[in-house]
């Protein structure tokens, strides 16, 4: 019963302030990837590092949530072009949907949209960590190639369970909830990257110091 009203309330959120909605959802499912991440990262490094346990970086979490409430309105306005430009059935909604079309629209979401996505991620997260344009390409060219393919091995099928049997309200939350694991990967990912521009520019510090 719980989930059927509150299925009902977001429908109704959806229908009234359909970007709002896809904004906030997005960003509370992006927050609780980057939640599970650190706390998967906590419990490996207090393994190696039992004298320091690392601490929960709220700021990181609070950027995960600002990327993804700023992606869930675009995420929603592809899946509105998709519906209309990628039709899985004939002129008139009736009738077997398309495998062929389906192909095209999960095609068409990977070879534009997830580049165009982790490029922002990458982008938006080294703006907001405050990370010169140096260190922001050079976190391009260390992440961006490794996360695309490794989104190229996941996401497809998602989105085909997605476009195929997701109603238009439902695909960027189903996507977010998705997303959890993948946001994962890429804030232990980009956790990784950002430990080591800190340890290559303290590194530069001392150079310059002595």
């Amino acid at each position: 019963m719980a989930n059927v009203a509150l299925a009902r309330v977001y429908q109704q959120s959806f229908e009234s302030h359909p970007y709002t909605t896809l904004a906030c959802t997005n960003g509370a499912l992006n927050a609780l990837g980057d939640a599970v991440a650190q706390v998967t990262q906590r419990f490996i490094e207090e393994d190696e590092n039992s004298r320091h346990p690392p601490r929960y970086d709220i700021p990181r979490t609070l950027r995960f949530f600002a990327f993804g409430f700023g992606m869930g309105p675009l995420i929603g306005r592809w899946n509105f072009f998709l519906e209309r430009h990628f039709p899985l059935r004939p002129v008139g909604g009736s009738g077997k949907v398309s495998l062929r079309a389906l192909a095209r629209r999960v095609g068409a979401d990977q070879l534009f949209m997830a580049p165009i996505g982790l490029a922002l991620f990458i982008g938006s997260m080294g703006v907001m960590e405050g990370r010169d344009a140096k260190h922001i390409g050079k976190r391009y060219s260390d992440m961006y190639k490794p996360a695309l393919i490794a989104n190229w091995q996941v996401w497809p099928v998602a989105q085909l369970i997605n476009f195929r049997f997701m109603p238009l309200p439902y695909r960027v939350p189903f996507q977010s909830s998705c997303g959890v694991f993948w946001t994962l990967y890429l804030s232990l990912l980009n956790a990784k990257e950002e430990q080591l521009l800190d340890r290559d520019e303290n590194l530069s510090r001392t150079v310059k110091g002595s």
